[in-house]
C-alpha cells in the first residue's frame, strides 16, 4: 500500500499479529490498550519508512522528520499515526521523549548499514528498543526503578530480532546488525549470511551475541518484581519468559536456514511460569 498524497506513511502490511511478543495484549489494562496501540502504530509506520526498499535515505529522513513535527504539534497534518499518538500523549501526560528517541533509531537505519562492535549496537538499542518499555511503564505510572530491567529486556528482544532477521535484512536492505569485530573474531563475514546454512564460524558469532542477550535476560528478571501494576507484572513476566525461550531456540536452530520462531507451546509455558507473579 503506498502512502496517501497527504501522508508520509506507508503501511508494510505488518500488524501486531506479526510480532513475537505481546503488543497491548489482553493483559494490559483495558483503558490503556488504545494508548499502547497508538504508540505501536507510530513505531510501525516509522519502521516501515526506515525499511523502505524504494525511498532514498534523504526521503526517509524527511518523512521521519515530518512524523516528529506532527507528533510535537509543529504541523497538524502529514502523519495520521503521529497525530493519534500526540493526542494519546496529551491525554496520558506521558513524555514525547520516548517516541522521539525511536525516530533517532529509525533515522540511523536510513543511512547506517553496519555496526562496528557491541557498544555501537547497544547504543542503537538505546533508541530503538529501550523507549518502548519505558513508554509502557510510564503509561502505567510505574517507578523509575523499573527502567533498568526494562531496558535490559527490550535490548535483549532487539538483539534476538536482529538474529532472527539477519539474512532477510541483508538481502532486502544490505543491512547487518551483527558487530563487525565479533564476526572478525570468529573468522566469519557478513556474506556468510547469504549461504544456505550458518557456517561453524558464523554459528560461533551467533552464540557470542546470544551470550550478550542471555546476560540481559538475567537483568530483565527483576522487571516483574519491581512492577506495581498486577496486570503489567504478569505481562512483563510473560515477555521475559518468551525472551528466554527465543534465546534458547536461537541456540538450537539456524536463523540462516529459516526464521526461528516461537511456538504456541512457548507462549503457554511462559504464561504458566508467569502466574507466580500474580500475588
Amino acid at each position: 500500500m503506498s502512502a496517501r498524497a497527504d501522508s508520509v506513511e506507508s503501511w508494510s502490511g505488518k500488524d501486531r499479529a506479526d510480532e513475537n511478543f505481546p503488543v497491548g495484549s489482553a493483559l494490559i489494562r483495558r483503558d490503556l490498550r488504545a494508548h499502547v496501540h497508538a504508540f505501536y502504530a507510530f513505531a510501525r509506520n516509522a519502521d516501515d519508512i526506515a525499511d523502505s526498499a524504494t525511498l532514498t535515505p534523504d526521503e526517509k529522513i524527511a518523512r521521519l522528520d515530518a512524523m516528529e513535527e506532527v507528533l510535537l504539534g509543529r504541523r497538524q497534518e502529514g502523519s495520521p499515526s503521529a497525530a493519534r499518538l500526540r493526542q494519546s500523549l496529551a491525554e496520558t501526560r506521558v513524555t514525547a521523549r520516548h517516541s522521539c528517541d525511536l525516530l533517532v533509531a529509525f533515522r540511523r537505519d536510513a543511512t547506517k548499514r553496519r555496526y562496528a562492535d557491541w557498544e555501537e549496537l547497544f547504543d542503537y538499542c538505546r533508541y530503538s528498543a529501550m523507549p518502548v518499555g519505558r513508554h509502557v511503564l510510564d503509561l502505567h505510572d510505574e517507578d523509575a526503578a523499573t527502567h533498568p530491567p526494562s531496558d535490559a529486556l527490550c535490548t535483549a528482544l532487539q538483539v534476538l530480532n536482529h538474529l532472527q532477521d539477519a539474512k532477510a535484512d541483508l538481502n532486502a536492505l544490505d543491512r547487518c546488525y551483527l558487530p563487525q569485530d565479533l564476526l572478525a573474531a570468529h573468522g566469519a563475514a557478513v556474506a556468510d549470511l547469504l549461504k544456505e546454512r550458518a557456517s561453524p564460524r558464523l554459528r560461533r558469532t551467533f552464540d557470542s551475541l546470544l551470550d550478550h542477550a542471555s546476560r540481559l535476560n538475567e537483568e530483565a528478571r527483576n522487571l516483574p518484581r519491581r512492577t506495581r501494576s498486577r496486570r503489567l507484572r504478569l505481562e512483563t513476566a510473560v515477555i521475559v519468559g518468551l525472551s528466554y525461550r527465543l534465546c534458547r531456540r536461537l541456540r538450537r536452530e539456524d536463523p540462516v536456514l529459516g526464521r526461528v520462531r516461537l511456538h504456541r507451546a512457548d507462549v503457554a509455558a511462559s504464561l504458566f511460569t508467569a502466574l507466580r507473579f500474580l500475588p
